[in-house]
C-alpha cells in the first residue's frame, strides 16, 4: 500500500479561535442637531487633526437665542410669583391689606365702644332693647370683618393655587434650561484633541432634531469588538494575546491582549455570539473607525513541544491513536495531546521526535494495523 506520510518534529504550536471584529475609538464624540435648523458654519472636513476646544461646526441659532430669551422672561416672571408667594403677595397687596385690616380694627373698636355705652344707658333706661341688639349685630360683623382680613393675611394663597405657582416656576426653569442647553450644543467644540472621521453634513445644509453633524475620535488607540462563538466563549479569558488584521493592509498585524470576556450571548445575524474587547496602538493611524477586521484570539500557547500534523491522528472511543510507519509496516500506536489547532496537534506522549506517521493511502484504502506500506512524497 502507498501511503503518505508525517513526521513528528519539535516546535511551537497555538490553540486558536478564529473570527471577526470591529474597529472603534476608545475615546468618541458625536454631535448630534439639538433642534431642526441650518448648519450655518462648517470649519472643518473629514479627516482634520482638531485640538481640544477647537470650534467645529456652528448651526444657525437666531430661533434658539429667541425661545431662550423668552423662556428666561418666564422664568423671571415664574421666581417673582414665587417669591410673591413667600412674602403673601406682591408689596401693593401686602399694603392693600394692612390698610384694611387698621379699618376693620377701628370699625370693630368703635362698635364695641357704642355696644358698651348703649348697654350702660340700657341698664338706667335712656336706651332702648333694640339698640342695643343692633349695636351687638355691629360688633359681630366688625368682628368677621377683622377675622377675615386676617385670615387672609396669614393664608394668601389656597393650596391648588401654591401648587399651581409652582409647577408653573420649575416648567419655567425646565425650559429655560433646554432653551440654553440647545444653545450650547449648536456651537460644537472639540472635547479632546483627535481627528474628525465622519462628517456627513455640508454648510447651508437643513438638518433634523437628533441628525448627526460630525464624530470626533482619538485614533492613537482603537478598541476591538470581537464576535466570538457560543460554543468558542469557554475558552476564553482575560489577557489572551489577540492578533487583528485587515484585509486592505495584508501585511500588517496589530497585536493587543483580551480586556474584557462576554457576560451574554447575542445574537447577530445567524450567529449566536459573545463580545470580546481588547486595545490596540495605532499610532500611525492606518487602523481607521467602523472596519471589519480579522482577529485571533490565541488561547494558549507552547514553544519546543512535540508536534505532529492534526490529520494524522484519528479517534476510537474517545482514545486517540496514529499508525506508525516502522519497517515498512504499519503499527497502531496509542497517543495523549494537547494542544491543538486547526493543522496541528501537540503530542504529549506515545511518539518521539522524528517518528513517522501514516496519513493516507494514495488509492484511499482505509489504513489497517500490520499493513506493509511504502512511503510516496
Amino acid at each position: 500500500m502507498r501511503i503518505h506520510t508525517a513526521t513528528v518534529a519539535r516546535g511551537s504550536i497555538r490553540s486558536l479561535i478564529s473570527t471577526n471584529g470591529k474597529v472603534e475609538p476608545i475615546r468618541n464624540f458625536e454631535a448630534h442637531s439639538p433642534v431642526p435648523t441650518l448648519v450655518k458654519r462648517l470649519l472643518v472636513k473629514e479627516g482634520d487633526h482638531v485640538r481640544r476646544g477647537q470650534l467645529l461646526l456652528q448651526l444657525d441659532d437666531d430661533d434658539l437665542r429667541s425661545q431662550a430669551a423668552r423662556a428666561q422672561a418666564r422664568m423671571t416672571a415664574a421666581q417673582s410669583d414665587t417669591a410673591d408667594l413667600n412674602t403673601g403677595g406682591t408689596r401693593e397687596e401686602m399694603l392693600t391689606l394692612d390698610s384694611q385690616l387698621i379699618k376693620a380694627h377701628s370699625a370693630r373698636d368703635a362698635a364695641q365702644r357704642n355696644l358698651n355705652a348703649l348697654r350702660r344707658l340700657s341698664q338706667q333706661g335712656a336706651a332702648a332693647a333694640g339698640e342695643v341688639k343692633q349695636a351687638e349685630d355691629d360688633l359681630q360683623r366688625t368682628q368677621a370683618d377683622v377675622t377675615l382680613l386676617e385670615q387672609k393675611k396669614k393664608d394668601r394663597y389656597s393650596q391648588p393655587e401654591v401648587a399651581k405657582v409652582r409647577a408653573q416656576g420649575a416648567e419655567a426653569e425646565a425650559a429655560y434650561g433646554a432653551a440654553e442647553n440647545a444653545l450650547r450644543k449648536s456651537s460644537v467644540r472639540a472635547p479632546f484633541d483627535g481627528i474628525v472621521y465622519a462628517l456627513p453634513v455640508k454648510q447651508g445644509a437643513y438638518v433634523q432634531t437628533g441628525d448627526l453633524l460630525l464624530q470626533v475620535g482619538d485614533l492613537s488607540q482603537m478598541l476591538v469588538r470581537t464576535f466570538v462563538d457560543e460554543p468558542e466563549i469557554g475558552r476564553l479569558a482575560p489577557g489572551e494575546k489577540i492578533e487583528v488584521t485587515w484585509d486592505a493592509l495584508p501585511d500588517r498585524t496589530w497585536r493587543g491582549s483580551v480586556s474584557t470576556i462576554p457576560s451574554t450571548v447575542k445574537l447577530r445575524g445567524s450567529r449566536n455570539v459573545g463580545e470580546v474587547t481588547c486595545t490596540v496602538d495605532n499610532q500611525d493611524l492606518r487602523l481607521l473607525p467602523n472596519i471589519n477586521v480579522g482577529v485571533t484570539v490565541i488561547t494558549a500557547e507552547r514553544s519546543q513541544v512535540l508536534t505532529l500534523a492534526r490529520e494524522a491522528v484519528r479517534m476510537d472511543d474517545t482514545k486517540p491513536y496514529v499508525y506508525l510507519v516502522e519497517d515498512g509496516v504499519l503499527k497502531r500506536r496509542e497517543v495523549q495531546v494537547s494542544l491543538q489547532n486547526l493543522t496541528r496537534v501537540e503530542i504529549t506522549a506515545g511518539l518521539s521526535e522524528k517518528s513517522v506517521v501514516a496519513l493516507s493511502s494514495v488509492d484511499t484504502k482505509p489504513l489497517v494495523d500490520g499493513a506493509r506500506v511504502k512511503v510516496v512524497p
